[in-house]
């Protein structure tokens, strides 16, 4: 081959690897850019006015710690014996907070309105604090909540405890095992966790941040595992779980809701054509969904 032919061959090639690099720079920037803009639709700052006029937020801490607070939603008017909604963000027990617009927005829309108080709650996390210790932050809020409840007009007892992800496995710990709260709420919705028998999930194949979450001791696992601390005790969850998402977290709702009926109690199963994020952020639009999810609701505050 002439030299001719090697430097144009050598010259072609370098051509096809600098295209190949370049397309793979310009889908990391366009993946780069959409996970900034979905940083930003988290973060935009949610306008309640225009939610509904004359509602009122109020923050406060329900511990020592700065990450130990809560964001009240309070509607108009004079409320008496007003039902109130806990919401529990989730973020892979590592990131996340209360005012995240995929958290609170349609669910301010929808139950704002009807009269609801919604309380959305942070709680410390990974590193500071595992899984666990999470759990105790989520029930130290539930007290404060039913211990302030009266302030804003709303019931002590009609209480819906909500969580998606991460802080979904933290409500459903705490349905589970509801003397980690003390006094009883009406009930639990458990949006899409895949976390409900910890020593399972932990023997198979999962992402590393669960075992910042749970540690390596199997009696860690046990103690922030909703399956392993259930008792016929617990108080009633709704578990909605997504049918996309590929570790099937319907099945860990399934089997759940097999112990549960093993003593006569009922857990709904709630699954969803929705991705892990939509079963979030959808909750509140108008549809099966939210109907749904309001039937169980209006079942147990009738209670």
């Amino acid at each position: 081959m002439t030299l001719a032919a090697v430097l144009a061959v050598s010259l072609s090639a370098g051509g096809a690897v600098d295209a190949q690099i370049g397309l793979r720079g310009k889908m990391r920037e366009r993946m780069m850019q959409r996970l900034q803009d979905k940083k930003a639709e988290e973060e935009r700052p949610i306008d309640l006015q225009a939610i509904l006029p004359g509602a009122r937020k109020l923050t406060a801490s329900y511990g020592v710690d700065p990450a130990q607070a809560v964001d009240v939603y309070v509607p108009p008017g004079i409320l008496r014996d007003a039902p109130v909604i806990v919401m529990v963000h989730g973020g892979a027990w590592k990131i996340g907070d209360k005012a995240n617009t995929g958290s609170v927005e349609n669910k301010l829309r929808h139950w704002l309105p009807r009269g609801y108080v919604f309380v959305s709650v942070n709680y410390r996390m990974l590193p500071q604090a595992m899984a666990y210790a999470q759990a105790q932050d989520v029930a130290a809020a539930l007290r404060w909540t039913q211990g302030h409840a009266a302030d804003w007009g709303a019931s002590d007892r009609r209480i819906i405890l909500m969580g998606h992800s991460a802080g979904a496995h933290l409500v459903a710990l705490l349905s589970s095992r509801p003397q980690m709260v003390g006094k009883p709420w009406a009930g639990t919705v458990v949006l899409d966790s895949a976390a409900m028998k910890v020593s399972t999930t932990m023997a198979g194949r999962h992402p590393k941040f669960y075992d910042e979450a749970f540690g390596s001791d199997p009696a860690g696992w046990a103690q922030a595992s909703p399956m392993d601390q259930w008792t016929p005790a617990a108080t009633p969850m709704l578990l909605v779980c997504s049918t996309k998402r590929p570790d099937k977290p319907c099945d860990d709702a399934r089997a759940f809701q097999t112990l549960a009926k093993r003593s006569g109690v009922p857990m709904p199963v709630l699954p969803q054509a929705l991705s892990h994020a939509d079963v979030n952020r959808t909750l509140g639009l108008p549809g099966a969904y939210t109907d749904a999810v309001d039937r169980f609701i209006a079942e147990r505050l009738g209670r």
